[in-house]
């Protein structure tokens, strides 16, 4: 009897034991999905980071409560619906996009995944959403459009060119259809003729900026677009200055490689915030419910050592209004 006593309290002993352990092999994290067009450059790393570091703000650290399965498509875009479907048969919890190609792929690949947009362009206009305040379906996130933007660097380019009448505009066809169509009124109310310029690749850019030199521009206007703001800026920036153009950028980081002007929100915040619609996603909320973020900061920063060297003078007004001159 003593033995079998003893027989018993070593097996319950063993299985508290063990049990335990074999749970917490067992435990799953949740992984979230990153898509992305573009390669694991220094700009895409950097933001990478800052999404890392709003999760870690939120309270997950990647490898131990929260598990990230990258996917580059290295500027291919035709590449970006095969790996979304990748991270699809992965069963991750939630897709985050960088850019609207992506976003996109994602929506192509799944309806009911939750996808986390955290940079995007109009995405009501794009099919993503229902609407910025009720998304109803899979998709939310944050935009980097505000509809006064785009009339707002029309009318700075004016005031710093003088008589200006001709603006190119550098577009990706594909992805500005409801941007160009929101400019247009914005160019008539102005005063101002545009000139498309379409890019895709750095070959189309080539050939943008000498149809823009046959049609006369006079001044240079670029959409938002990931892979103008992240894989391209410097190429579009180094060819406006041969071109000698006086350039308003869709986003001021170009500035950091010498672009001339850019007004704008800051999309690094972007990939910090969408942290925060991860972990409410996490917790249960659905992405149907989570209104989409509109920037409601915008920055004019003015390069003075670029308006020199194309001879421009920028007028006392204008840089009265600037949040930052880079000398």
């Amino acid at each position: 009897m003593k033995k079998n006593t003893f027989r018993s309290t070593l097996a319950v002993l063993f299985l508290a034991l063990t049990f335990p352990a074999e749970a917490q092999q067992t435990v799953r994290i949740p992984t979230i999905g990153w898509l992305d067009h573009s390669s694991p450059n220094p700009e895409v790393l950097r933001l990478v980071e800052l999404f890392r570091k709003g999760l870690r703000d939120v309270g997950y650290i990647e490898g131990k409560n929260i598990a990230i399965e990258y996917r580059y498509a290295q500027g291919k875009i035709e590449r970006l619906s095969e790996l979304a479907a990748e991270l699809v048969r992965l069963k991750v919890d939630c897709i985050i996009t960088a850019g609207g190609e992506a976003t996109r792929a994602a929506q192509r690949a799944t309806k009911t995944i939750p996808i986390v947009m955290a940079v995007s362009g109009d995405p009501v206009a794009s099919g993503f959403v229902a609407s910025l305040a009720r998304p109803g379906g899979n998709i939310t996130g944050l935009t980097v459009i505000s509809p006064e933007l785009s009339g707002k660097r029309l009318e700075l380019l004016k005031e710093v060119v003088p008589g200006l009448s001709r603006v190119g505009v550098l577009r990706a066809p594909k992805a500005h259809g409801p941007a160009w169509k929101v400019l247009e009124p914005a160019a008539r109310t102005l005063g101002l003729k545009l000139q498309p310029l379409d890019a895709e690749s750095p070959d189309d850019l080539i050939r943008a900026f000498e149809v823009a030199k046959k049609g006369r521009v006079e001044a240079l206007l670029t959409l938002p677009y990931a892979l103008f703001n992240r894989d391209y800026r410097t190429m579009i920036v180094e060819l406006a200055a041969k071109s000698r153009l006086p350039a308003m950028y869709g986003g001021t980081e170009f500035l950091e490689v010498g672009g001339l002007m850019g007004y704008g929100s800051d999309i690094s915040d972007n990939f910090r915030r969408a942290a925060v619609f991860v972990d409410k996603i996490l917790k249960g909320a659905k992405p149907a419910d989570l209104p989409v973020e509109q920037p409601t900061k915008f920055e004019l920063v003015i390069n003075l050592k670029t308006a020199k060297q194309i001879g421009l003078t920028i007028p006392p007004n204008v840089l009265a209004r600037a949040d930052r001159l880079i000398r």
